[in-house]
């Protein structure tokens, strides 16, 4: 875990606002889940999978309530769809920290932030396309352009289960030969072991049998709905059999994004997919759902990489310099700020030498200095700092409108 300080913190807000553009466009409103919830919302999303059995923070509070910090938000989303059953479809917006104990790498902290979506209550394929092409939207605003779309079904649950006994026939007959990680994988969840990267298991991975030859019709239809979609919607995509993402309760469609600047081992920028049967297993009544998360610290990286969507400026409009004793510093920054102009000042009456140093350093277009012979005229002075040109005298009644069509015409 760490801080972040400026300006890269400005940097994440506006990522946030980037993504709540894009996602409020399209009728997806902001949901902020809690931090904690109760162990058994997380529980649901995976008995065998490491984020429930290794990397969750949970613990017992005060009132003997077994409770975890979220290592994820679908779960809350869909959580509390059961607790206030709002009208379906129900389109969530969502952006914040996440908690996992896992081992920290580039781009992966034990405290994480990503943003996301879920919609809930439409078993539409076309809605598939919807939400994945969004998520591809906010990469092309951010201005990424090295980012490949993977897809694969993982078809209907009764498929799905077919596909996990073959998997675990298939890796059963590897024997000694495969990892013991895998190996200890195998008898909690087949499909994971297709994640594995160790060398010893990449035969038994690549001879492993596909999804597809057990897609039921209904399952191979809904696929092929959402290749034509987005295809039609001209967004490049590949299909892989093998990607069946990290947690128990996706059905038909799942996609990832990957960075194609970041290593492979860590190349995930986010994903999702369809996710019908987790309301169900929450107490609500029989719901399908879909949506995907985006990991900010890879996303970001991937961002400098590619040499986009840099921090914003942190420089104000205006740095006002008073030498009178700092009264009347204080009466024009507020009256800059409310006219919706960024001001900023000095303190502790330093000298005018001082000042203007602060004023060069904050990076304003223009100084609005005042001293005791303005104050007396009703005048300031008014310095432009990053174009080098002439100061001049400024009624004190005409600052905001005459720094108004200055600061304007500076930024046109």
């Amino acid at each position: 875990m760490r801080d972040i300080l400026a300006p890269e913190s400005a940097r994440w807000r506006a990522f946030t606002a980037v993504f709540a553009d894009v996602v409020e466009s399209a009728g997806y409103q902001l949901i902020i889940p809690p931090l904690m919830e109760d162990l058994g919302v997380f529980s649901r999303i995976g008995e065998a999978t490491d984020v429930v059995t290794k990397e969750m923070y949970d613990f017992f509070d005060k009132g003997d309530r077994h409770v975890a910090l979220r290592p994820e938000q679908t779960a809350s989303v869909c959580r509390a769809f059961v607790q206030h059953r709002p009208v379906t479809p129900w389109k969530a917006w969502y952006s914040g920290p996440n908690f996992r104990y896992e081992k920290p790498q580039r781009g992966r902290y034990r405290q994480f932030d990503q943003v996301g979506i879920e919609v809930l209550g439409v078993n539409d394929a076309h809605l598939d396309v919807e939400v994945i092409a969004l998520g591809s939207e906010f990469f092309r605003r951010l201005g990424l352009r090295q980012v490949e779309l993977r897809i694969n079904s993982l078809g209907e649950p009764a498929d799905r289960a077919r596909y996990v006994d073959a998997l675990r026939t298939h890796f059963e007959a590897g024997g000694e030969d495969l990892s013991a990680a895998s190996r200890d994988t195998l008898t909690k969840n087949p499909l994971r072991v297709l994640d594995s990267k160790r060398v010893s298991d990449a035969p038994y991975i690549a001879t492993a049998p596909t999804i597809d030859q057990f897609w039921s019709d209904d399952a191979a239809a809904h696929f092929h709905t959402v290749q034509a979609g987005l295809s039609q919607l001209d967004i490049s995509f590949v299909i892989d059999m093998k990607l069946v993402r990290g947690l128990d309760y996706y059905r038909h469609t799942t996609f990832e994004f990957v960075g194609g600047t970041l290593e492979s081992a860590q190349n995930a920028l986010g994903g999702g997919g369809r996710y019908d049967g987790l309301v169900e297993d929450l107490g609500g009544p029989t719901t399908p759902g879909i949506g995907f998360a985006l990991g900010v610290d890879r996303t970001l990286l991937a961002c400098d990489d590619e040499g986009v969507f840099a921090a914003p400026d942190p420089s104000v409009d205006v740095f006002v310099v008073d030498t009178a004793g700092g009264a009347s510093a204080l009466a024009i920054t507020a009256e800059l700020r409310a006219a919706g102009i960024s001001a900023d000042r000095s303190y502790d009456n330093r000298s005018m030498k001082a000042q203007m140093k602060g004023a060069n350093r904050s990076g304003a277009a223009f100084a609005v200095i005042v001293g005791t012979d303005e104050i007396d005229a009703g005048t300031v002075t008014l310095k432009p700092l990053r174009s080098g040109g002439e100061q001049s005298i400024v009624p004190m009644a005409h600052l905001v409108s005459d720094l108004r069509s200055r600061l304007q015409e500076a930024n046109s």
